[in-house]
């Protein structure tokens, strides 16, 4: 399958301020620090990790809502950080994104029908009578009912407004789609209904998707790979069967045991594993191995080298001086 979206290196760095007497240099939050990945045609990579590991501003670097500090992002050979505004406004067409609260991503002052032609409008792709004819094919294909147009988003749920998002991402024919938490904000039962809407989308178009979220169950649901990200950086990266299956980083350990099952009697023999001490500051991240504040298994050498992304089996790599066998 052909690569449709490569990060290579990719870092995002946020300045913090100066002080007027000190006259320090400006600090920096390591949002994303050095990640690298790709992303082949119809396939999708789940993120996860804890809030405030990286991963919602890494996704909205790969769409360049935000333009990344250091590396590149290149979709089809194209890197996206070197275009003008005019050029990167042609290539958005090509990645969308859904953003995680369907609340909040909609302009209540528009109806559902003026929300979904957006896209259309800015890129001038159809006429006002073609606008509306596309929006009720779209509304059509997410699950809501064409008649209902006119609308507006306090008319409708959480579900069906973030169907809504869904279907603005689909107005202009995109080959990727980032996917930030679209299902953390909504009920369990809806959570099921929109996986399937956007496994099936995936299935019909070809989709390829970056599926960025915090619940491991839902990853496991929707991805191909799975990359696990803390305090900026990739820990592990992988095959999701082989992550799911034989977890090497300890971090993705005590995620894998803190994650719930639904049979009681596998939840009472699992052991748990309690991360102690809180998650270190992305302004100023602990030396070699980020995670060995909170890691069993640190030693001296995970304090003065940092590991590097290892291939430990085909298809599976893990940032640790000691993972798991």
């Amino acid at each position: 399958m052909a690569t449709v979206l490569e990060a290579d290196h990719v870092k995002k760095y946020f300045p913090t301020g100066a002080s007027k007497w000190l006259l320090r240099p400006t600090d920096q939050v390591l949002a994303v620090d050095d990640v690298s990945f790709k992303l082949e045609a119809g396939t999708t990579l789940g993120v996860v990790g804890e809030s405030g590991c990286g991963k919602s501003t890494l996704g909205r670097v790969l769409a360049m809502l935000l333009k990344p500090t250091d590396g590149s992002v290149r979709l089809n050979g194209v890197d996206l950080a070197t275009l003008n505004e005019r050029d990167l406004n042609q290539v958005r067409r090509d990645i969308q994104f859904v953003f995680q609260d369907p609340y909040a991503c909609l302009n209540p002052r528009h109806s559902i029908g003026e929300s979904i032609a957006t896209p259309m409008k800015v890129q001038k792709t159809h006429d006002k009578q073609g606008r509306r004819q596309r929006v009720q094919e779209l509304m059509e294909l997410v699950g809501l009912n064409p008649e209902h147009f006119n609308r507006f988003p306090h008319e409708f749920s959480g579900g069906q407004r973030q169907r809504v998002g869904i279907a603005r991402a689909l107005a202009l024919n995109p080959k990727i789609i980032v996917a930030d938490e679209p299902v953390s904000a909504l009920d369990v039962s809806i959570q099921s209904q929109i996986l399937n809407l956007l496994e099936g989308l995936q299935n019909d178009f070809g989709l390829s998707y970056v599926f960025i979220a915090h619940d491991l169950a839902v990853v496991r649901h929707i991805a191909d790979e799975v990359a696990v990200m803390y305090l900026g950086k990739f820990v592990e990266y992988g095959d999701a069967t082989s992550i799911y299956k034989t977890p090497r980083h300890p971090y993705t350990k005590a995620l894998m045991s803190a994650a719930p099952v639904a049979d009681p009697k596998i939840g009472r023999e699992r052991k748990r594993i309690m991360l102690t001490g809180d998650v270190p500051s992305p302004v100023n991240p602990p030396s070699g191995c980020r995670f060995r504040t909170r890691c069993w298994k640190a030693t001296d050498q995970c304090a003065e080298v940092e590991p590097q992304l290892v291939e430990v089996v085909p298809g599976h790599r893990v940032a640790c001086h000691y993972p798991e066998s």
